[in-house]
């Protein structure tokens, strides 16, 4: 039996990435490590991989104490494989293997599937191999998937990015955009909702941009129409769209869908018109406050989240204070915030006025200090609303001391919410409405239930799914959903595509 572990670095791309570098080892024989019981673990997986991101501070600095930690644990273990592959290995190729010669395999973002097959290639020639593709050749959804969840599923909707932000690295390192057909993609929901996922996030670099390969500018709002159709699809979720890009058609598509949350990420990275520009973010505070305007206007109780760059070069004290105004005005009900630092390969990396640690540092707790006032004020507003939450395993650290269950409303805000004694126990995956009795900075709590509140359960399909996964569980295992086979591509058609997503594709 031969075993493997999946290391996993940076965003949502990269944790779908995973799960298709799990189903290609497990369709090659490998047993996930964590799938078995502590007992029948080895000492060290066959084959260990690390997912790679080239965007977060240090990660090349990560990389490599990871791998020397790892160096060792092959000395003790000759036949043990190590392979890198993401982002970073995408940039830094024949590098990773000069500094962590241990290394056996490093591929790129473009060729996930060669890694059987390079693995296979390391171990007969005794020697590195180093692949990495300059374009995609083969979607990823052709890949054999193996889910992390037996309720939720992520869908890739295009790979790839057209902008050109300066700060971020990740056009050239997952090419331009590359749209999925719309029939290829419905067609793979339906097959997850077959397994017993009931919400699925669709997955993009600008997932608003999507159809500009097809040349259908409002293909986005059509394909979440589209979901809308889907029966037993119970939520719908997606990443990330871009400012410029987003359109009302999308605003009025996620009004009437009932199935599309009410959740959006809208990421701002800066509320200065000038620093914007040198972003080359093509939008400005003013478009970027009406689109939060309208999208507030149509579905009311919207939580909107953002991403924030402090410190980007030449950002000057009054560039910062016209960042605060827009967190002020947005009221976001929570913000992913970052203190900029080289990218090499960047242009940004090379511009003037790179500012000095201490100012970011202290341009950064400014930030998050306001944001945090934000977002409990925020979430004191959800005070006393019933609230649908899919309940998940694991999302509340201290769930078992607490004696709650926690999960996720449909607006994503994390919710911990109480079981009333003799009351029915739901199973991750399923339904349960209840009154939030308190908001905290960064979750809900909902004890309504323990003194007469509302606490309703519904069984789901998912729910369903959990339950029979734990059933074939090893004890003391962490059972995942099986593998399941990659969707076949149709290829692009010859005739410009039909007006709407729900085709016959």
């Amino acid at each position: 039996m031969k075993t493997y572990e999946v290391r996993t670095h940076g965003c949502q791309m990269n944790v779908h990435d995973s799960e298709r570098i799990s189903g290609l080892l497990e369709s090659a024989g490998y047993v996930d490590l964590a799938g078995l019981a502590a007992d029948e673990r080895p000492q060290a997986p066959d084959v260990v991989v690390f997912n790679t991101c080239a965007v977060r501070e240090n990660a090349d600095n990560k990389l490599y104490g990871n791998l020397g930690h790892l160096r060792p644990v092959k000395q003790d273990n000759p036949g043990m494989q190590i392979a890198v592959g993401g982002c970073l290995a995408q940039k830094d190729r024949a590098t990773i293997v000069e500094k962590a010669p241990w290394v056996d395999v490093v591929f790129g973002t473009h060729n996930v599937g060669s890694l059987p097959v390079l693995l296979e290639r390391a171990r007969h020639n005794a020697e590195a191999q180093v692949e990495i593709l300059e374009s995609l050749e083969t979607f990823p959804s052709t890949l054999p998937t193996r889910r992390d969840s037996a309720y939720s599923g992520w869908v890739s909707i295009s790979v790839g990015c057209n902008n050109t932000c300066t700060f971020c690295i990740v056009p050239s390192l997952r090419g331009k955009e590359k749209d999925r057909r719309p029939g290829e993609i419905l067609a793979e929901i339906e097959a997850l909702l077959q397994q017993g996922v009931v919400e699925i996030t669709l997955l993009g670099q600008n997932v608003n941009s999507y159809g500009v390969e097809f040349g259908d500018r409002l293909a986005f709002g059509k394909l979440l129409r589209a979901c809308g159709d889907i029966e037993g699809l119970e939520r719908v979720r997606f990443t990330s769209p871009h400012p410029a890009a987003f359109t009302d058609d999308v605003i009025d598509a996620m009004a009437e869908t009932p199935n599309v949350m009410p959740s959006l990420h809208m990421p701002l990275q800066s509320g200065s018109d000038r620093v914007l520009k040198e972003m080359r973010r093509s939008y400005r505070s003013t478009k970027f406050l009406g689109i939060l305007d309208r999208v507030r206007e149509r579905i009311p109780h919207a939580a909107i989240t953002t991403d924030l760059i402090v410190g980007f070069p030449g950002e000057t004290e009054e560039d910062f204070q016209d960042t605060l105004d827009v967190v002020r005005a947005s009221r976001f009900s929570s913000a992913f915030t970052f203190q900029y630092s080289v990218r090499p390969g960047t242009p940004a990396a090379t511009m003037p006025d790179q500012l000095p640690k201490s100012v970011v540092q202290q341009r950064f707790d400014r930030l998050i200090e306001l944001q945090e006032e934000i977002s409990w004020s925020e979430n004191r507003t959800v005070e006393g609303r019933t609230v649908e939450v899919l309940v998940a395993p694991g999302e509340g650290r201290k769930d078992a001391e607490t004696q709650r269950l926690s999960g996720r409303a449909q607006d994503n805000r994390l919710v911990h919410f109480a079981v009333p004694d003799g009351a029915e126990r739901p199973r991750p995956g399923d339904m349960v409405e209840v009154d939030v009795t308190y908001g905290a900075p960064h979750h809900l709590v909902a004890d309504g239930a323990l003194t007469g509140g509302t606490y309703r359960v519904r069984r789901t399909a998912g729910g369903d799914a959990w339950e029979a996964l734990q059933a074939g569980a090893t004890p003391g295992a962490s059972p995942k959903p099986a593998v399941s086979l990659g969707m076949p591509s149709i290829g692009k058609p010859a005739t410009p595509p039909p007006s709407t997503p729900a085709c016959s594709l």
